[in-house]
Parts: C-alpha cells; sequence; structure tokens
C-alpha cells in the first residue's frame, strides 16, 4: 500500500493529486522551483522541497533532484500528473530503478506508446484502425516527403515523442512540408527532448474523440466513455465535453472497444487515453494513446461518478479497480472550458503576472481545479492555463447553461484571461447544436473576438 507520494508537478493537478492523497490517508510530497516557492501545491501538501530554478529544465524537468527529493523525503511512490515528465519513460524507468513505485503504465508501456511509429505498428497488428502514413520515424525531410507521397498530401507533420499539440505542422504539400519540418522538429525537440518525427495523412476538419480507460495489474481493462475534445486553437484543447454530441451507440460501442482492445495489446496499467479522429462518414481511426492523467479527466469524473485519481492510486498500491465495465454507467452531460492567463486580441501571448483578487464560482453541478489565491503569481515560465470550470447537467443544454452562468461569476483580477471568450463561446449557435469539429475554431475565433470587441471588451474583461 502506497504510504507516501512525491507529486511530481505543479499547478491544478499537483493540487488535485495531493488531495487525492490526502483524502485516502496517503501522505503527499510536493516538489516546487524557487519560482513556485508560495505556490498552492507547495502549501497544502504534506511536506514540500525545492527541486531547482525557475526553469523547467532545472526544477520540473530534472529527474536527478526529482528521485533524489522522493529517496530523501523516502516516498514510496511518484505521481507525474500531466505534462513535464509525466510520459517520459526514462523518468519511469528511474523511479523502477530507485525502488519507487511510477503512478502509470510501466516504462516499457510509455515507450511504446509514446513512439507514433511503434504505436502505430501495435496498432495494426491489434486490428485498431490507423491512419495511412509513415511506417516508421522519418530521420530527414527527404524520408518524410517520401512518406507523405505515399500517404496523399495534406498530411501533419507530428512529433515522434510527447504529445498535447506541441511538434505538430500541417503541410498542404511537399513545399510546405520541407518548408515546416526543421520548425516542427525544433519544436519537439525543446518541448520533450526529442526532435525525431512522424508523418500520417491529415483528415481536414474531423472531430477528436478520445476514450479513456483504466487499467489494473490483475488483467481488467475498461473504458469510461468518450469525450469531445474538437474544439481547439492551433492543436490546443479549448473546450472538452462529455459524452460526445451527435455519437451513434453503434460507433460509440465500437471506439469503446478499439480503445480497450489498445490497452490490452499494450499490456497497459493505470489510467490512459487513447485518441480518435472521426471524419464526417464516421469512420475512425487511432492518432495516439495518452499514457497519464489527462488535463480533461474531470468531465469524464463528472458523467460516470467514477474517481480516476484514486483508482490511479488503488492500482498502483497492487489493488483491483473497485468497479468493472457493466458498473460503468453515463448519467447527463458535462463540460469543461480551460481558462489561459493570454491576451486574446495580441494572438493569445502569455500573460504573466500577479492575481490581485480572485473569486470561482460554486453551486450544484459546478466544479473548479485551480491552484489561484489572491496575491498569488503567474509566471511566465509555465503554461498559460490557470483553472478549468467544469459544469455538469442532466442535459447538454442544462450544462451548457450551468457554464454560462460559471464563468460570469468567475472574476479573475491583475492579469488579462480567455474567461470572457469562453463565456461568448458558450451562446455560438454553432456550437449550441453541436455541430463544430476541430477547424471551428479557426473558423470562428473573428467573429467570436469580433462580439467580443463590440461587447466592450478588451483582453481579460467585457
Amino acid at each position: 500500500m502506497l504510504k507516501r507520494v512525491l507529486v511530481a508537478n505543479r499547478g491544478e493537478i499537483a493540487v488535485r493529486i495531493i488531495r487525492e492523497c490526502l483524502d485516502c490517508g496517503i501522505e503527499a510530497v510536493a516538489v516546487y522551483s524557487t519560482e513556485d516557492k508560495d505556490a498552492l501545491h507547495a502549501v497544502i501538501a504534506s511536506d514540500a522541497v525545492c527541486i531547482g530554478g525557475p526553469k523547467p529544465a532545472d526544477s520540473y524537468l530534472n529527474m536527478n533532484n526529482i528521485i533524489e527529493a522522493a529517496l530523501s523525503k523516502k516516498c514510496d511512490g511518484v505521481h507525474p500528473g500531466f505534462g513535464f515528465l509525466a510520459e517520459n519513460s526514462e523518468f519511469a524507468k528511474k523511479c523502477e530503478e530507485n525502488g519507487l513505485i511510477f503512478i502509470g503504465p510501466s516504462s516499457s508501456v510509455i515507450s511504446i506508446m509514446g513512439d507514433k511509429a511503434s504505436a502505430r505498428k501495435l496498432m495494426k497488428k491489434a486490428g485498431v484502425p490507423v491512419l495511412p502514413g509513415a511506417e516508421g520515424i522519418t530521420e530527414t525531410v527527404q524520408e518524410a516527403a517520401k512518406a507523405a507521397c505515399k500517404a496523399g498530401y495534406p498530411v501533419m507533420l507530428k512529433a515522434a515523442a510527447g504529445g498535447g499539440g506541441r511538434g505538430m505542422r500541417a503541410a498542404a504539400d511537399e513545399e510546405e512540408l520541407r518548408r515546416l519540418f526543421s520548425e516542427a522538429s525544433s519544436e519537439a525537440e525543446s518541448c520533450f527532448g526529442d526532435g525525431r518525427m512522424y508523418v500520417e495523412k491529415l483528415i481536414q476538419s474531423p472531430r477528436h474523440i478520445e476514450i479513456q480507460i483504466i487499467a489494473d495489474e490483475m488483467g481488467n481493462v475498461v473504458h469510461l466513455g468518450e469525450r469531445d475534445c474538437s474544439l481547439q486553437r492551433r492543436n490546443q484543447k479549448m473546450v472538452e465535453e462529455a459524452p460526445a454530441w451527435g455519437l451513434t451507440e453503434e460507433l460509440r460501442e465500437k471506439m469503446g472497444d478499439a480503445a480497450v482492445k489498445a490497452a490490452r495489446a499494450a499490456g497497459y496499467t493505470s489510467a490512459g487515453t487513447v485518441e480518435f479522429i472521426v471524419d464526417s462518414d464516421d469512420n475512425f481511426y487511432f492518432i495516439e494513446m495518452n499514457t497519464r492523467i489527462q488535463v480533461e479527466h474531470p468531465v469524464t469524473e463528472m458523467v460516470c461518478g467514477i474517481n480516476i485519481i484514486k483508482e490511479q492510486l488503488r492500482i498502483a498500491s497492487g489493488m483491483p479497480l473497485s468497479f468493472s465495465q457493466k458498473d460503468v454507467l453515463i448519467r447527463g452531460h458535462a463540460i469543461e472550458c480551460r481558462i489561459t492567463a493570454e491576451r486574446v486580441f495580441n494572438d493569445f501571448a502569455p500573460c504573466p503576472g500577479k492575481i490581485s483578487f480572485v473569486h470561482f464560482p460554486s453551486g450544484e453541478g459546478v466544479r473548479v481545479e485551480s491552484a489561484l489565491y489572491s496575491g498569488c503569481s503567474i509566471s511566465p515560465y509555465y503554461d498559460s492555463m490557470v483553472a478549468k470550470i467544469i459544469t455538469r447537467g442532466q442535459t447538454r443544454l442544462e450544462a451548457v447553461r450551468k457554464m454560462r452562468r460559471a464563468l460570469g461569476e468567475t472574476v479573475i483580477e491583475g492579469i488579462d484571461t480567455n474567461l470572457p471568450l469562453q463565456h461568448i463561446l458558450m451562446y455560438d449557435s454553432q456550437f449550441l447544436r453541436g455541430r463544430y469539429d476541430t477547424g471551428f475554431m479557426e473558423e470562428k475565433l473573428p467573429e467570436l473576438l469580433s462580439i467580443y470587441e463590440r461587447a466592450g471588451g478588451k483582453n481579460g474583461s467585457v
């Protein structure tokens, strides 16, 4: 049984994991950079250790310092959260080698599923639909061009390691591919320490649907239904909802079965997400597996009533899942809006600064996950997401109405945010009908910003 867990992350996900550990009677040790010495996650944990300077490479990406902190504090487990080292097989292996339970899949599974080429081969062998694309890593722009020609343009250049929209570029022809290859590779190297690239066929404006899976060491694998994550800007998700609107029950069942099949083929344990794209004819294709907890996991928890972090801690303690597939019942509808510290009229540039005042909504069916408090600082060194607001209703419309109210109640002063833009989106007729795909935000953004401006909005307020 886990007794003391080091949380190798920061922000709202670190706060969530720390709280869950404490609720389960497990001591939680936080790590923090010098920039985060007053951060909420460092304050609420049972103990906290400074692991380096403000730059991620010196702290939250410093494997040796994190391992040393876990050992010095006599931790028996490490939870990586999402981002940073969460999908780094080397870090998972270091944990294993030092007798620390990595709260996630094994290092070998992370390695296989984190590499787009090896994951693709495994999925094809398991009978999971995959997109046409390169059969392996494209080391050079010449190899990428050859693979793209075979798959057919347009194509997507993707980082072989990592995810979250980083190291991704769409290319309409060979000239554009050659121009973007080094740019995408450099971004991947900067974000993940791995600049290798992969090429696959680009389906124009599909829906991005993902299936939450969870598996224990006893061979039990279940899925918790799907989420629609199609509302994205530059491959960065803005709004997620569960269940996906407008899917047929037949398609839901096929995708759920494919996700479980994918997890079994990988020998997966802990929580993970199998991501698919769905075209206009309801054909679906595997694109990747996120071997970690997702930012948007709360919408799944809200509709199925299963605490995913708690199940991760059970699995890491050697216990079986507390439920089976037949126990998973999807009730109602949930929506999540990501609130980011950004200047929306300045190409969404990050907006660091000090929070002078913050007030979050509450009430039935409203959930907030954030590490903000009045007086805290938003650092320029880390991701710009500062909060997630989640609402649940018996119907999708009820969830939307609660989100309107929740966003209207939210006050974040001292920085600019995308909060009013999210509020306006909740009134858009196309969104309300559930008629959107991954191309929606790029097409709709000028109209939404125009409405925002006419309402008297200037960056973070209306």
